[in-house]
Parts: C-alpha cells; sequence; structure tokens
C-alpha cells in the first residue's frame, strides 16, 4: 500500500547557458569530464502535502575545467497518507521514493536539451541507487 501519491509534477527551473562558441566546443570535446550532481530538498507545503525538488546539475570532475551553467530543478507534489507519522518512512519516500520515481523523466529531460544542442556524448546513468546515497548520507 502506497503511503504517498504524486499530485503534480513539473520543471520548476532550467539553465542551459553555453556563453558562446568557445564554451560550446570546450564542452563538446570534454562533456566526459563533466558529471551530474543531484540535490534533493523538499519542504511542506500545506496540510499532508510536500514539495520535493530534485536538482540536477552539470559539474566539472577536474578543477581546471570552468563551470558551466545548467541545471533543472524537477518540483514533485506529493499527498501523504492521512496516518503517516512515521519520520523515518517520510524520510524515505522524499529522499529515494520519489526522486526513483521521477528520475527516468528528469534524465530525458536532460538529454533532449543536449542532444538537441548538438551534443551526443553526455554520459548521464540510466539509473541512479537513492537508496545508497540515502544510506550513505545517514552516515
Amino acid at each position: 500500500k502506497m503511503s504517498y501519491k504524486i499530485v503534480g509534477k513539473y520543471i520548476k527551473d532550467l539553465k542551459f547557458t553555453i556563453a558562446d562558441p568557445k564554451d560550446f566546443f570546450l564542452l563538446t570535446k570534454n562533456i566526459s569530464n563533466y558529471k551530474i550532481k543531484i540535490d534533493i530538498k523538499s519542504k511542506s507545503f500545506k496540510e499532508k502535502m510536500i514539495e520535493v525538488e530534485t536538482t540536477l546539475s552539470l559539474n566539472p570532475t577536474k578543477s581546471n575545467f570552468d563551470e558551466i551553467d545548467v541545471k533543472i530543478v524537477y518540483s514533485t507534489i506529493i499527498e501523504l497518507d492521512i496516518n503517516l507519522n512515521d519520520k523515518k518512512e517520510l524520510e524515505n519516500i522524499i529522499l529515494v521514493k520519489v526522486p526513483s520515481e521521477i528520475y527516468p523523466n528528469i534524465r530525458e529531460i536532460f538529454i533532449s536539451l543536449f542532444e538537441k544542442s548538438g551534443f551526443k556524448d553526455v554520459k548521464i546513468d540510466r539509473i541512479v541507487d537513492f537508496e545508497k546515497l540515502y544510506l550513505q548520507n545517514q552516515n
């Protein structure tokens, strides 16, 4: 039995800035030196409703590479079961279940942006183990 349901989801913020041709060509050549960073935040919206913000951004893996301004903030509004009072379960919903459910959407949008901008080699994990990330952050 589900202890929550998704009642809405949308792109809250989207940045895709490539300043000039030089950046474009650098990025085309070095796209493999960037990796996706995922960040999850949540805030109460109404009684038993929570907004979960999942942010994907592209960050350089090497210190000598420029930050590029590529970021998507995806908002998911969830409605909780009336009886859900377990803090652990709530954390699990926000940090594991919801991101796992919506990640394929965000990934598709991200990849589509790059492909429509002429980038073919964007490596974005098909599957992210949010359970593992959650457990790592517990320690």
